[in-house]
């Protein structure tokens, strides 16, 4: 009876940790605070927070065409790695997604890869600009 009891209480914590909404599976893009950047030129890195900035990253982002369970094939590394934090609570400690990003000099276009999904996304010639101009210093 002690290991029934135990077991119903063990099967109990697990459906209340994996029913948490705390960390949301899929992006509350309206939770973004900060977006950290770092170019594939330079180790500098530029911290993004200001409201319209963030905003502007949001929409972007809202606009990128995502395939899942896909790897990268590049021939070159990463113009920019992002990291962007989420803050769903106030009392908890952010929520990081990281993209590596590839700008097309050619084509004007952007390729993204979100990490945490192996999920690839693309992004059109006007909103890969304005991404570019909002994270790489000239």
């Amino acid at each position: 009876m002690k290991k029934l009891h135990s077991l119903v209480s063990a099967i109990a914590i697990f459906l209340l940790i994996g029913c948490s909404k705390d960390v949301p599976n899929e992006l509350d893009l309206s939770q973004l605070t900060r977006v950290d950047f770092t170019s594939g030129n330079s180790d500098e890195e530029i911290i993004i927070t200001e409201k319209e900035k963030i905003k502007t990253i949001r929409d972007i982002i809202g606009e990128i065409e995502w395939e899942e369970n896909i790897k990268p094939q590049m021939d070159e590394n990463e113009d920019a790695i992002a990291t962007l934090f989420f803050t769903y609570d106030k009392n908890m400690p952010e929520s990081l997604t990281e993209y590596l990003i590839w700008f097309n000099k050619e084509e004007g276009s952007a390729v993204i890869f979100d990490r945490d999904k192996n999920a690839l996304g693309t992004l059109g010639k006007e909103k890969s600009q304005t991404l570019k101009e909002l994270l790489i210093k000239k």
